[in-house]
């Protein structure tokens, strides 16, 4: 019986320290995102050759994220976890230092091929803690990535306001991330795999369950990246507000989303993943459809907060089925974090592509085609008899691992 509570004790503190790791994670984010200007001015490049160097994030995750796994097989988890989000943190500082376009492509590239390792391994620990708990803890996780993103940006806000060097900004934000992100890392779960298992491969394609799922993920994160990079342009152009108002839409979008991945454990612990995600879906094509008929402001905000608190829980729920998916959680999950990164890179340039030749009223219309998608195809998150987390130590970084 003690070994038991002692057993549920460890759990729970793994899960406090993952959801800290997911907040590092995000705070790293949100400190690059505010100083992009900065940085374009420092490289010198114009804003067809930004475009071109961000690309680089989502290019270098999707061809890094399959090797996390491999590296949790060799290190364990958390040695991995330890080494992964501190290459993460300490990657933020590369950017600012970039002085030429290249460089700044380079530097970007690692800066996402760093992020996209890091994803995979602490979303793989959150898998296996919420399994072992046998209730649904991926929403709360992401939330905390939300909340941290928010500090980081309210970081760099204030660092820019300041008229602060972003070389200083990221190397202080570096290096506190790293400290914190290394002291969090100390309780996660340190799973390790049985002698006769075999290494997962360096590079393979993602099985058929993590292209099913990870379609359900592109609906979302399509509408999220069109909504954080077009919402202020929307409100601006289309509706004629100012900017302070349209800037506050999209910081309104992402705050709805930090509050509902925060309580949407409760949800889906009540409903399930599948009745969670298609109400979901009911929420956010309902947003889409006020943006688009929108004629006054309020309206189309009311639109793009209904949209992010449709969509917010949907991709931690993805990870989550991924992780149940198959006999190898490690890939699955990695093939479902480089759709959804592919549809974040996409989404906005094809947003812009189809404003141009139409307009954003017509560009936003199909995200709410996308968002249909969300209730239409939910079923294939369905992952066991009553659709909730399974009770047991059933891994989810590398399959029949001990703790």
């Amino acid at each position: 019986m003690s070994s038991v509570l002692n057993e549920r004790h460890e759990v729970k503190r793994a899960r406090y320290a993952v959801a800290a790791v997911f907040a590092v994670h995000g705070a790293v984010t949100g400190s690059f995102a505010t100083r992009v200007p900065w940085i374009q001015d420092h490289a010198s490049v114009s804003a067809g050759q930004l475009g071109l160097a961000l690309a680089f994030p989502a290019l270098g995750a999707s061809l890094a994220m399959p090797l996390a796994g491999r590296i949790s097989h060799r290190l364990g988890a958390r040695t991995a976890l330890r080494v992964l989000i501190s290459l993460w943190t300490l990657a933020l500082v590369l950017p600012s230092l970039a002085p030429n376009l290249p460089t700044l492509c380079l530097a970007l590239f690692v800066y996402g091929a760093t992020a996209g390792m890091g994803d995979v391994a602490m979303n793989a620990l959150g898998v296996e803690i919420e399994n072992r708990l046998g209730k649904s803890i991926m929403s709360g996780l992401h939330g905390m990535w939300s909340a941290g993103a928010l500090i980081g940006a309210a970081g760099g806000t204030l660092a820019a306001h300041l008229g602060s060097d972003a070389r200083l900004h990221h190397a202080l934000a570096s290096a506190t991330l790293t400290l914190l992100g290394l002291t969090a890392c100390r309780w996660v779960l340190d799973l390790r795999p049985t002698e006769d298992e075999e290494p997962p491969p360096r590079f393979a394609l993602p099985p058929r369950s993590a292209l099913l799922i990870g379609a359900i993920g592109f609906c979302a994160v399509f509408a999220e990246g069109a909504s954080l990079d077009w919402s202020a342009v929307y409100l601006r152009d289309e509706l004629g507000t100012s900017d302070g108002l349209a800037a506050a839409s999209t910081t309104g979008f992402m705050l709805t989303m930090a509050l509902a991945r925060l309580v949407g454990d409760a949800v889906v612990n009540r409903f399930g993943s599948v009745r969670t995600v298609r109400a979901s879906g009911a929420l956010a094509v309902a947003g889409g459809l006020l943006i688009v008929v929108a004629e006054h402001p309020a309206t189309a905000m009311t639109g793009f907060a209904l949209l992010g608190l449709g969509i917010a829980v949907v991709v931690p729920l993805c990870f989550a089925a991924a992780g149940r998916s198959g006999p190898n959680p490690s890939q699955a999950i990695a093939g479902v974090a480089t759709i959804t990164y592919t549809s974040g890179l996409v989404a906005p340039s094809a947003i812009g592509t189809l404003a141009q030749a139409t307009s954003l009223v017509v560009s936003f219309g199909l995200v709410t085609v996308l968002a249909c998608g969300l209730t239409g195809f939910a079923g294939v998150l369905r992952t066991g008899d009553r659709d909730r987390p399974k009770v047991g130590p059933a891994s989810a970084a590398v399959p029949e691992r001990r703790a």
